[in-house]
């Protein structure tokens, strides 16, 4: 019962828009999907930006990690990157960098 409740709300967060999908076995939403719901709303839905803000779906993880941990310390300048990257930790980087690099 408790897996089928389980479910049943991920179907409504998913249904609702509020986390991407992910591959994972049973519906069940990875953590790097969830961190990642933030970054889809400047990069677009799974990470293929349809604007001016680079794609990241498909980039390598290790592409990923370095831009995000380039950010945090300061060698990348940007003013929305480096106040995101700030707030993840080095496991949580790699968790949003798999999930990307996933992504086609």
């Amino acid at each position: 019962m408790k897996t089928v409740n389980c479910l049943i709300g991920a179907a409504m967060i998913l249904a609702a828009g509020l986390v991407p999908p992910t591959d994972t076995q049973a519906g069940e939403l990875s953590r790097g999907a969830i961190l990642s719901a933030s970054c889809e709303g400047c990069h677009g839905t799974g990470g293929r930006s349809p604007g001016a803000i680079p794609a990241i779906a498909g980039k390598s993880l290790d592409y990923i990690v370095d831009m995000l941990q380039s950010y945090r310390s300061g060698e990348r300048q940007a003013t929305v990157m480096g106040r995101h990257a700030n707030g993840y930790t080095e496991e949580e980087i790699r968790l949003i960098a798999e999930y990307f690099s996933k992504q086609r």
